[in-house]
């Protein structure tokens, strides 16, 4: 679920859609996520001043929240 969340939100921001790849790692009570996309498409998963990442990280947190977990999401 919680991928699934995330995949939806990078393919929403890029203009390659099909570029968008997620690695989960999940350590128990933490999960760890690093999302792979575009070289063209970095800019705007990141956002200016980082806003557009910190609301990603935002939404997957809350979203983990509910699941009694911690989650880390890395932007590579």
């Amino acid at each position: 679920m919680l991928k699934d969340l995330l995949i939806f939100l990078a393919r929403s921001l890029v203009d390659n859609p099909d570029k968008v790849v997620v690695e989960e790692k999940d350590d128990g009570q933490v999960v760890i996520f690093k999302l792979h996309v575009a070289d063209e498409d970095m800019g705007k998963v990141i956002g200016k001043q980082g806003r557009n990442a910190q609301a990603i990280r935002m939404l997957m947190k809350a979203a983990a929240s509910k699941e009694n977990k911690k989650v880390i999401v890395d932007v590579e």
